[in-house]
């Protein structure tokens, strides 16, 4: 995926399919490969990559046959650069490494290149929340604590850092600054609670986005969605003041008329859309740039280029402002927006 992501940008501008991300040329590959060699290639992806590709591919509609084509011949292009010639996977190794050194020598140098067998066991942890990984380790000792975190990516441990009871973050994380080697008898301490915990998280209920699905059944409510969404309140304003922003995703925005985009536009600054706009999916993009000025969107394309890498976070700040000035927009009355694709007739 970070080859996609990086991959054939002035290829899309020559061939003319500039309107599709390296993620949507990815989702077409997929979806046109058929269930189980799409399986076998988002097996080999990490938690994120997985996540955001399969989310476009849930939502891609209406492909064009030269989309098609056009994601197929760069996929295939790119194919035909590379040697054919695989690393060695470990069993090969291990077989060889045995005849050269002996087992015990082996083992040794197979663990410092592929870590020990517990990276398999722990990347399905992956897929926990991070809340209920703290609570699982809270009680086992700071060194243990550090030793599981060293085996996760940093974005998932420094969550499961977060949850963890705040007087004793400081020691776990030093205990993890100062590992170097585990020695082979906290290795397997480390296997029996990984394996203890997987058993438990085997057997935990399934995550309903509930605040999401109640937003979605909200915004297709036939009748009069001002008077439930207030009943609502009535019971809990925390809990309803989440519905309305969920309500107001940033992907609506690619569904607005022109003429809500265009008291948007003027109600948000450009060097807000420029980092907002990162990453977006095509139809957002064009529902704004086409609503521009021809001069106000070639100065808003010059500072998306100027603008260089943003971080993701900072993305999503900015995209949850821009819709907080779209809800005021709605609340007053200002612009009409439309919560939810429907049939237009003519």
């Amino acid at each position: 995926m970070a080859d996609l992501n990086s991959m054939m940008d002035s290829d899309q501008a020559e061939h003319g399919s500039g309107t599709l991300t390296p993620v949507e040329q990815a989702a077409i590959v997929l979806l046109s490969i058929g269930e189980e060699p799409a399986a076998a290639v988002l097996r080999c992806l990490s938690r994120e990559e997985l996540l955001e590709v399969t989310q476009v591919m849930s939502r891609m509609s209406g492909i064009k046959v030269e989309s098609v084509k056009h994601a197929m011949q760069t996929f295939f292009d790119d194919y035909r650069q590379q040697s054919g010639v695989h690393g060695a996977s470990r069993s090969y190794l291990k077989r060889s490494l045995d005849l050269a050194l002996g087992g015990d020598i082996a083992n040794t140098v197979l663990n410092s290149i592929y870590g020990d067998e517990l990276r398999p066991k722990m990347a399905r942890l992956q897929w926990a929340s991070p809340k209920w990984l703290a609570e699982y380790i809270a009680n086992e000792h700071v060194r243990m604590q550090a030793v599981f975190l060293a085996f996760l990516p940093a974005a998932l441990a420094g969550q499961i850092i977060d949850a963890l009871p705040e007087d004793g973050r400081d020691l776990v994380l030093l205990n993890l600054a100062r590992l170097d080697e585990i020695d082979r008898d906290l290795l397997v301490e480390l296997d029996e609670l990984v394996v203890r915990c997987l058993g438990t998280f085997d057997m935990q209920s399934t995550s309903v986005e509930g605040i999401r699905q109640a937003a979605e059944i909200l915004n297709r409510l036939p009748s009069n969605r001002a008077q439930m969404v207030e009943l609502l309140r009535a019971h809990d304003p925390e809990v309803v003041a989440k519905i309305e922003l969920s309500m107001y995703d940033f992907l609506i925005l690619a569904t607005q008329s022109e003429v809500a985009i265009t008291r948007i536009i003027e109600e948000v600054p450009l060097e807000q859309w420029a980092i907002a706009l990162k990453g977006a999916e095509v139809s957002i993009r064009d529902a704004v740039l086409k609503t521009m000025p021809k001069r106000q969107a070639q100065a808003f394309e010059d500072m998306m280029k100027r603008a260089g890498p943003v971080p993701m976070s900072r993305i999503e700040q900015t995209r949850q402002e821009i819709m907080a000035t779209v809800k005021a927009l709605a609340d007053s009355g200002e612009v009409e927006i439309q919560l939810f694709a429907e049939t237009v007739i003519e």
